[in-house]
């Protein structure tokens, strides 16, 4: 086990950077303990690669930083940056790793999916001007 771990994950356009190391448990993001993460549906959502880690948990204190996106994209951002470092960390554990995979791949892959271009004669990306005859 190194000293600190740093990993990113994306999603849409927020960007989130965590550094993961040694401590007692601690999750900050932005500055903000997780526990006290604003919207419910959100927190526990942040709290799954925790969850899945278990009483391991309180080895490893995890700093994330986020920005861009909305609170959506930040959060799934935070989470893939935070799964990541967790397995980087506790390196040599393959059954962890699994584990994470099994409960939802998508904690480890950046989504890839991103707003569609606007294109000409509309107000958005498939919406166009309406068309009328009279």
């Amino acid at each position: 086990m190194s000293n600190e771990i740093l990993t990113t994950g994306k999603r849409k356009t927020a960007t989130a950077r965590a550094v993961t190391k040694k401590g007692k448990g601690k999750v900050l993001i932005n500055g903000v303990p997780v526990e006290l993460y604003p919207i419910e549906l959100l927190r526990n959502k942040l709290m799954e690669p925790l969850k899945i880690l278990g009483e391991r948990s309180n080895e490893v204190d995890i700093d994330i930083k986020v920005n861009g996106g909305g609170n959506t994209g930040q959060t799934d951002a935070a989470r893939t940056a935070m799964a990541k470092g967790i397995i980087k960390y506790f390196g040599d554990d393959h059954e962890l790793e699994n584990n994470i995979r099994i409960y939802d791949r998508t904690i480890l892959v950046n989504d890839i999916r991103r707003k569609m271009p606007k294109k000409p004669m509309g107000s958005g990306a498939r919406a166009k001007r309406q068309k009328s005859y009279r």
